[in-house]
């Protein structure tokens, strides 16, 4: 059965007024306090336009005066996205776009998470192809010679990471398995610099993976995205650009989930 196209965005006039508010409200987060003239230059808006909002919010309870005639966020936006968090769950917020990942390359797309000393999947979204790789929701597979598992392995902390590959023996699954501790921990270090993982058939001889790492509201690393390809489809001249658009759908996910990355 093919998949549905993707719904698009409808094109909708933007309030301004709207638009202007939340550029306040941005603004404001991003700093202690400020003053009405530097806020009204970084936003563009003229002085009394920002000053009328100003009051606005402040009567609404989301902006407040600090000393010396400047302005501060307050904690009911914090309430706000707390309650939002709530609602926010990491599998609907990733189906739709791992969806469309899989019809843009047509390749099987799997979401991991960590589960102790391994991965587990719990998302796939099939391949368009006949010949398609094994796996399903639940199974479980190696952190060190994954896409899903390296990514996973290479954002935690040093001590989580010992945890995890405590007790965990580096067996050769292809003759591409890293199977040196010191090699895997250059690689992750490699992996949290250029922001993907590869698995160049290093869990199984004709398998070749992408991960890209997603990211919550407090910048952890929650998940993987991944799209595999059996080596006779696998071009590894394409290989940037395949690499772009995984690190691009997993961005996606983590902008739903509320990650802002920092400048």
């Amino acid at each position: 059965m093919a998949k549905k196209a993707p719904a698009k965005t409808p094109n909708v006039p933007l309030v301004s007024a709207a638009v202007r508010v939340l550029a306040v409200l941005e603004k404001l987060s991003q700093q202690r306090t400020i003053g009405l003239e530097e806020l009204s230059r970084e936003i563009k808006l003229a002085k009394p336009t920002v000053y009328r909002f100003l009051l606005t919010l402040q009567e609404l309870g989301y902006a407040r005066r600090a000393d010396n005639d400047r302005w501060a966020i307050t904690l009911r936006m914090f309430n706000v996205g707390s309650r939002a968090l709530d609602h926010l769950d990491l599998h609907a917020a990733a189906r739709p776009v791992a969806e469309e990942l899989s019809d843009e390359l047509g390749e099987t797309v799997h979401m991991g998470v960590l589960d102790g000393d391994s991965a587990v999947y719990v998302l796939k979204i099939e391949s368009k192809y006949q010949i398609r790789m094994y796996s399903r929701v639940g199974r479980r597979m190696p952190l060190y010679c994954t896409a899903i598992g390296k990514i996973l392995l290479a954002y935690m902390s040093d001590e989580e990471r010992e945890a995890a590959l405590t007790g965990v023996k580096l067996t050769a699954f292809t003759k591409n398995t890293i199977t040196s501790r010191a090699a895997l921990d250059a690689e992750f270090a490699q992996i949290r610099k250029q922001g993907y993982a590869l698995d160049d058939e290093e869990r199984e001889e004709g398998l070749h993976c992408i991960g890209a790492p997603i990211f919550d509201f407090t910048g952890a690393v929650v998940a993987t995205l991944s799209v595999s390809w059996p080596g006779f489809r696998y071009e590894r001249g394409e290989e940037s650009e395949k690499i772009g658009k995984v690190k691009h759908a997993a961005a996606r996910i983590s902008t739903i989930l509320g990650y802002e990355p920092q400048k």
